[in-house]
């Protein structure tokens, strides 16, 4: 055991029954043992002996549940307490739990707000943010005069034209797509080869070779 370990071990006792009786409450060796061996560096089996003796010496009290062992603090060392302090202690704890609540609900809006000033711009980014858009919106500008002022307007009719010529040909697509389509499923149900080999073999180019779609009528 080191020096260190074995001066922790040394003072066990008085680190145990002052942590008992300080928190008042019924302790397994383990919750003593997890709650007090980061900060004072006692290992288990310091912890363990050093209840045991504490519990012979009378100065606190230890008792069986099940297979393991309780230690709490020997509560005739504690002034009685009356049904009036009892219920004293009730309305504080509850007026506290209502504060500790409220305090809580605050940090939750406080973090909010932090975290939303941090996401947000500074002065120097929103100034920069600024005249960028300004440039944009120059641009945009200039480019709607330049449209304006162009003499080469697509007229109504012209862009009527269009679209029913986009009509026509689409149709016509759309018509010998099918029309190939059903020659090909013909000719391939006596043909003993796969249809990607039967299209190799005539020369027939799909739109999916050249990752074209028919549009939407």
């Amino acid at each position: 055991m080191s020096k260190g370990r074995a001066e922790a071990a040394a003072g066990a006792p008085g680190i145990l029954l002052r942590y008992l009786q300080e928190q008042n409450r019924p302790y397994s060796a383990q919750d003593v043992f997890g709650n007090l061996q980061r900060e004072h560096g006692l290992g288990k089996a310091a912890v363990v002996k050093a209840l045991e003796q504490l519990a012979q010496q009378g100065k606190i009290k230890e008792k069986m549940y099940g297979k393991q062992k309780i230690y709490f603090a020997d509560q005739d060392q504690f002034d009685m307490v009356s049904d009036a302090d009892l219920q004293g202690l009730d309305t504080k704890i509850v007026a506290l739990t209502a504060k500790v609540q409220s305090l809580q609900q605050s940090c939750r809006h406080m973090e909010a707000e932090l975290k939303e000033l941090t996401s947000a711009l500074t002065t120097p980014e929103m100034q920069k943010e600024i005249q960028e858009l300004k440039k944009e919106c120059a641009g945009y500008r200039e480019r709607l005069k330049n449209i304006k002022a162009a003499t080469n307007h697509v007229t109504p009719e012209e862009k009527e034209q269009v679209y029913r010529e986009r009509q026509k040909y689409c149709k016509e697509w759309r018509k010998r797509k099918r029309m190939v389509t059903e020659l090909s499923d013909a000719i391939l149900e006596g043909y003993p080869k796969s249809k990607k080999q039967f299209f190799e073999e005539v020369g027939i180019e799909t739109d999916e070779d050249y990752n074209v779609k028919l549009p939407d009528p």
